[in-house]
């Protein structure tokens, strides 16, 4: 026990100084704030507890993990990850603008430089676990379940590592310590992409079948993983592998993955309306989430994001670019020919999923309607709290709880499940792999309009007889729609290699004037420069993950 040492060395230091003849170590005491290693190994409870306790990280960065600590991803944070893409832009910046202007560099990484850091601490912390795991007092099958959660969040690290760095170091079972030689060139010689991709994956296939098929019998039913949860992971790894950024996998293995999730027969899609899904905690779709409890602090989706007149801070907001692909009710486009879409009346009869993820002018909210128009809207710069007001012209309705305050939300609002992997990226998953691996099939037009009849009004179903590219961008669109603001574009647009395409278009948001009763529409640049490079496919390891390394790990090409 490390710490026990150094204490011990500074009593025998103290006593020295000042005579003290006492034989007693009276500062050789365990901490406590802190726990020993001997004890967590010798107490079942207190090892389940530091498996739990693993599906979190450390905080790295400011404004990040406000009260409690982060865990995958940057759901309940103030700036998402959304806000790095076409979806949304931050309102505030929050380090994010420099990102979405191509100015990401190892020196400065933004809100995006924390993944490798809390990456590589977790895996050593699981490596040690696993190491250890032997000694803990617990039953053959309690132990079978811990291995299986430590081997999934294990993989979820190196997924989050892979999808943002691509190649990375493979440290297996190894446990670093201190007293090792850290400048050992293996702990720094990254993998091949498809090295790396083909591990995590093994990683989850053990965890599969260690892990139950669900916790119905305690209070972390959807907290912690599951068979479910560890196949759903695979299923998003294996479509990463097939992609054109990857190509290190095959397009069957990746429809065969998303069908191993199907045929749990276990997930379905929720059809108590789509803006509901997201604030029920415990529902059919989801596979894998995070809970969040009352008193246990942190960022509040709806003071976070909400428009200004409501006292909130209109954070991540979404842009145009986003809006105008959202289809009609008919199933028409916004730029077809023979739209339905009134430019005069651009919010009416769009797919319901708009409706519940995007407020707009006229919107109805919290039993009032939302004004962005000038001059006098409320939630326009006309409006109170104007220094809070959306660039774009919208706001985030997805996620937002209305039975939950805004004004003073600490400690009783922000209770929503972040939900990791539900079944409708599961369909979404199988379906663009299996179009990639024989064409618009009918399991591919099932899996898709499942997905585009369950939103509460039915959309018209996918027309018949589209070739494979055609159904491609369909696919597309929907993943786009679907999984908007889901952590999902960022990935997405890089893993086909459109971001090029997609991310050098200009930030758009929405002018709207207000004469007496008509109003008036003006496409703006919401954000200046908005700009990506060829190399920005992957982030930078930051510069003092490389000098700590003594320049042995190599940087991603570009930086």
């Amino acid at each position: 026990m490390k710490y026990i040492k150094r204490i011990t060395v500074l009593t025998a230091l103290a006593s020295s100084m000042f005579m003290v003849s006492c034989q007693k170590d009276f500062l050789d005491v365990v901490p406590t704030d802190r726990v020993s290693d001997a004890s967590i190994l010798s107490d079942s409870v207190l090892f389940e507890a530091y498996v739990i306790n693993r599906y979190m990280g450390t905080r790295l960065t400011d404004k990040e993990a406000e009260g409690t600590l982060p865990g995958f991803g940057r759901g309940f944070e103030y700036a998402m990850w959304s806000s790095l893409t076409d979806e949304s832009i931050y309102n505030n910046d929050d380090n994010t603008w420099l990102i979405q202007r191509g100015q990401i560099a190892p020196e400065n990484t933004g809100i995006a430089g924390s993944f490798w850091g809390r990456s590589y601490r977790s895996i050593r912390e699981i490596n040690y676990a696993l190491a250890n795991l032997d000694k803990v007092p617990v039953s053959e099958g309690k132990k079978r379940m811990l291995k299986g959660e430590l081997q999934f969040i294990r993989a979820f690290r190196y997924h989050d590592l892979i999808r943002n760095y691509g190649g990375v170091v493979l440290l297996g079972d190894k446990v670093t310590e201190i007293s090792n030689d850290l400048t050992s060139q293996d702990l720094f010689d990254r993998s091949d992409i498809k090295t790396s991709l083909d591990y995590a994956i093994a990683q989850l296939d053990e965890a599969a079948a260690l892990l139950p098929e669900s916790n119905d019998n305690n209070s972390w039913k959807l907290g912690r993983a599951t068979k479910g949860a560890a196949l759903a992971l695979k299923s998003r790894l294996t479509l990463y592998a097939a992609s054109a950024l990857y190509n290190a996998g095959t397009w069957q293995a990746a429809a065969a993955a998303a069908k191993s999730v199907m045929d749990l027969n276990k997930y379905s899609l929720y059809t108590g309306g789509y803006g509901n899904l997201f604030t029920s905690n415990d529902n059919s779709e989801i596979i894998f989430g995070r809970l969040y409890a009352i008193g246990a602090r942190h960022v509040c989706l709806e003071i976070a994001n909400g428009p200004n007149s409501y006292n909130a801070w209109g954070g991540n907001v979404p842009l145009q670019n986003v809006v105008d692909d959202y289809e009609m009710m008919d199933g028409t486009k916004v730029t077809d020919a023979k739209t339905s879409y009134d430019p005069q009346n651009p919010y009416k009869n769009r797919d319901p999923r708009f409706y519940a993820t995007i407020l707009y002018n006229g919107a109805t909210y919290r039993n009032s309607t939302i004004e962005t128009y000038t001059p006098g809207g409320k939630d326009s710069k006309d409006g109170p709290s104007n220094w809070n007001t959306s660039k774009t012209g919208y706001y985030l309705r997805k996620f937002m709880n209305d039975n939950l305050p805004i004004d003073n939300p600490w400690d009783v609002a922000g209770t929503q499940t972040w939900i990791y992997f539900r079944y409708a990226e599961i369909l979404l998953n199988f379906a663009e792999a299996q179009n990639e691996a024989s064409g618009p099939d009918a399991s591919v037009y099932a899996a898709i309009n499942a997905v585009r009849q369950r939103v509460g009004v039915n959309m018209p179903v996918i027309p018949a007889g589209l070739t494979q590219a055609q159904m491609r961008e369909r696919i597309r669109n929907e993943r786009r729609i679907e999984l908007a603001f889901e952590e999902h574009r960022f990935y997405d647009v890089r893993r086909w290699k459109i971001a090029a395409e997609k991310e050098n278009v200009p930030a758009y948001g929405i002018e709207i004037g207000k004469n007496g009763t008509a109003y008036t529409y003006k496409q703006k640049e919401a954000l200046s420069g908005k700009s990506f490079a060829e190399k920005q496919y992957w982030l930078p390891i930051p510069r003092t993950e490389i000098q700590a390394s003594n320049n042995k790990l190599t940087q991603n090409q570009g930086y």
